[in-house]
């Protein structure tokens, strides 16, 4: 309860320093999100929880927005309610964001309201930033969301918080308590930032640093990045350049890890390109990815580096090389599709996911698709070892979204 009064006063003061100095704006979002996954018979919630396995998830984020003079203050809201049969086992699809704990950030803004073996209630502050701007220098300090990186499915530039590959619910990314300072030059850019974090109270190699330069060499777009994440050391590139109506995109990232010296390099090369066809415009693209952290062959056991990683969630594959290629188009203005085949070049399973979105009007959306697993038990997509004889993932999920804005 004490975590609730604080949230409210802080909310309250910054809410009311806006509208005695200036304007103010506050807005929702309503989720429904459900989903149903026909399980392999060596699956481990399978055997748990049987086939079809039903998942929900209710979602309320409040978004208030206001300015005064050069400061600009965000604060989102969220109270999150999931519950289903993968509950304890967690989502193997990464289909739905789940509620996000706070255990290793520095503020802790979440409260649980109840729990039980199938269901989760919480709430917490998403987004709670202050910032000041002028015309070139922009400070924001608090809970906030940062995106790096060129990938249309694979995001290995993307250091905080990416989605997963499979995401559908894109609309909000976690965010992270952040110190970020943004300096505009005449052609260029520069980000600098502190991701702050506790680790278990040992707050030594918890934190993030970075910097990202964004400028041109001659018609290519070139991004710089070097940090300190956790405790190794990053050096990164994105370079985008046109190629007549296509759009090469390509990120590297080299880690120097800090336990035993050893060196990574990962990255991705993507073409992408729109498209009219019966006077309705699409995208398509195609995009390869190396996992320096990935196996080749999948066994029970995975390599720290790789499991750490997928623990933090930076990563959500645990092999080497993909393939992707997709689609989206609008058949009519109210309904769009979108295509995406993920192939694992390492063992020959893939997986393809579909989606069909209804824009009924500009405050509600219905979505309603599926994800295949095409590949043998054993492998990545058609179901990944974790004992002797049992697995996770693999199978069909069909789902449905709906939500409405105010």
């Amino acid at each position: 309860m004490k975590h609730v009064i604080l949230w409210t006063s802080v909310v309250t003061g910054i809410l009311a320093g806006i509208e005695a100095r200036a304007e103010s704006d506050l807005s929702a979002r309503f989720k429904w999100f459900s989903s149903a996954a026909a399980l392999p018979s060596a699956d481990v919630l399978r055997s748990e929880k049987g086939t079809p396995a039903y998942d929900h998830n209710a979602d309320l984020r409040v978004l208030m927005r206001g300015s005064a003079g050069r400061l600009r203050f965000a604060a989102d809201y969220s109270a999150t309610w999931v519950a289903g049969d993968s509950f304890a086992f967690g989502d193997s699809a990464h289909l739905d964001e789940r509620p996000t704990e706070d255990a290793s950030r520095l503020m802790n803004l979440t409260q649980t309201i109840d729990e039980g073996s199938r269901h989760l209630f919480v709430h917490r502050f998403d987004r709670l930033a202050v910032e000041y701007r002028d015309p070139r220098l922009a400070i924001t300090v608090g809970r906030q969301a940062v995106s790096w990186g060129s990938g249309h499915v694979f995001q290995p530039m993307d250091l905080f918080n990416p989605f997963a590959p499979t995401a559908v619910d894109r609309d909000y990314k976690p965010g992270d308590d952040i110190v970020l300072i943004e300096r505009a030059f005449a052609t260029s850019g520069l980000q600098l930032l502190h991701v702050a974090r506790r680790d278990a109270g040992e707050r030594a190699g918890s934190d993030s640093y970075a910097a990202l330069w964004h400028g041109f060499l001659g018609p290519a777009e070139v991004e710089l990045m070097a940090a300190r994440h956790y405790r190794d050391d990053l050096l990164g590139m994105t370079l985008k350049l046109p190629l007549g109506l296509a759009i090469l995109r390509t990120d590297i990232v080299g880690a120097r890890l800090d336990h035993d010296g050893d060196r990574r390099i990962s990255g991705i090369v993507n073409l992408d390109f729109a498209f009219q066809l019966f006077q309705r415009t699409g995208l398509a693209f195609a995009e390869y990815f190396h996992n320096d952290f990935g196996v080749d062959t999948l066994t029970t056991e995975l390599p720290a580096p790789l499991g750490d990683r997928l623990a933090k969630g930076e990563l959500f594959n645990v092999m080497r090389d993909y393939l992707a290629a997709g689609a989206s188009y609008q058949w009519h203005p109210l309904w769009s599709q979108s295509l995406v085949w993920i192939g694992n070049l390492n063992d020959g399973s893939s997986l393809v996911q579909t989606s069909l979105t209804y824009d009924p009007s500009d405050s509600s959306r219905v979505q309603a698709g599926f994800v295949a697993a095409l590949g043998e038990e054993g492998s990545e997509f058609g179901g990944r070892p974790v004992d002797e004889g049992v697995t996770t993932g693999g199978g069909t999920r069909a789902f449905v979204r709906m939500l409405y804005f105010w």
